[in-house]
């Protein structure tokens, strides 16, 4: 980032580091690059929204979309937090965390089992979606985040739903990555122990898409929902 001009039209290729996303434990392992940064997210189902409410911290899970730098995360306009962003000036302070876990690190002490990871911490200030137009498009990105295409293939939300739908806004700029990878860290003293060590890879695919049974004559499997 040092020496470098950048326009609007073309984002740094890193986050800048701050005091809140820079680990204090295995700082080595963080990454402020922005490609790997959105591919985390972009692989994700569930984020973890964090928030102060009436002094105490709450932690929801929920669905999210990017959309470019932002992330849209959307509930019910009765919804506590979202509807703290929308009275809230400027918005509502929050952190947004995204985490895969790749493998089971199993070694042969128990201080140095382990999990392989990725994952990615956001912090900002999250407003609420006013704009119709904003609102529609991050609707569709959170549809075709959970499966791609899926947002073309499905009816819109109509007026009566967008009313009862509420969408925030956070800005991808207080932004970290943070990985885990490779394998067992056992002390050189314990490598002849008689314990088995290594990695136990976890897998994310589809199963077989079980059709709902009012769906009608004719409608076939659809090519994104593809098993892989």
């Amino acid at each position: 980032m040092q020496g470098t001009a950048q326009t609007p039209s073309q984002p740094a290729t890193a986050y800048t580091p701050t005091d809140r996303t820079v680990p204090t434990r295995s700082p080595g392992r963080a990454s402020y690059d922005r490609e790997s940064v959105h591919a985390i997210l972009d692989e994700g189902y569930v984020c973890h929204l964090g928030f102060v409410r009436d002094g105490a911290p709450v932690v929801l899970p929920t669905l999210y979309g990017r959309v470019g730098e932002r992330l849209y995360v959307h509930g019910s306009t009765g919804s506590r937090p979202l509807r703290a962003a929308g009275q809230a000036d400027p918005g509502l302070p929050v952190c947004l965390t995204v985490t895969h876990v790749d493998a089971l690190v199993l070694a042969r002490s128990a201080f140095h089992h382990s999990i392989n990871y990725r994952s990615v911490v956001v912090h900002g200030v999250a407003r609420d979606v006013t704009d119709p137009e904003e609102k529609r498009q991050a609707l569709d990105a959170l549809v075709d985040h959970v499966i791609p295409g899926r947002a073309a293939d499905s009816r819109p939300a109509n007026r009566k739903e967008l009313a009862a739908t509420a969408v925030i806004r956070l800005d991808l700029g207080e932004v970290s990555a943070k990985v885990r990878a490779g394998g067992v860290n056992d002390e050189p003293e314990d490598l002849d122990l008689p314990h088995w060590a290594g990695l136990v890879p976890l897998r994310k695919g589809y199963g077989t898409p079980v059709a709902d049974p009012g769906l009608a004559p004719g409608i076939g499997l659809p090519d994104y929902l593809a098993v892989r």
